[in-house]
């Protein structure tokens, strides 16, 4: 598959609140990747590319670098269990979360940017630990986008 003009790679997305990256390959294609919330790796979905590209609007929507980290690690954060510094740092921001929904209020300016930094972090980790594993959709530099 070829590039599409005016499609600006990587390119992330939301389909159906999933986290979707497309990114460039060596030979000027593109791959796409879809977020497995059973293992928090990456899915091949080079079959999704037209659908999200031609119908963006409703439950399919572009993302920023940083929205894509963040929405990504939430899903990680959410559906995946483990231990280690890693999900140290998913349940840091789970406390958070639970907090903020006991005192139903919403976060101070100061916890968007504790919860946005680690989930950069994490981010990063995770993908490293993917990279290390084989994920060939790994990418931890993506948080340096952001």
């Amino acid at each position: 598959m070829s590039q599409m003009p005016g499609l600006v790679l990587p390119a992330f997305f939301s389909y159906y609140s999933s986290p979707v990256k497309m990114m460039p390959t060596s030979d000027g294609g593109l791959m796409a990747w879809r977020l497995s919330i059973d293992t928090g790796g990456w899915e091949a979905a080079t079959h999704l590319v037209d659908e999200i590209l031609f119908a963006v609007g409703g439950e399919i929507s572009v993302l920023t670098a940083d929205e894509f980290v963040q929405r990504t690690e939430h899903d990680r954060g959410h559906y995946l269990q483990g231990e280690g510094p890693l999900f140290a740092l998913y349940e840091t921001v789970r406390g958070i979360e639970e907090r903020l929904g006991r005192e139903r209020r919403y976060p101070t300016p100061r916890e968007q940017a504790l919860i946005r930094g680690i989930r950069r972090k994490t981010f990063v980790m995770f993908e490293e630990e993917l990279q290390r594993a084989g994920d060939p959709g790994a990418d931890p530099t993506i948080a340096t986008q952001v």
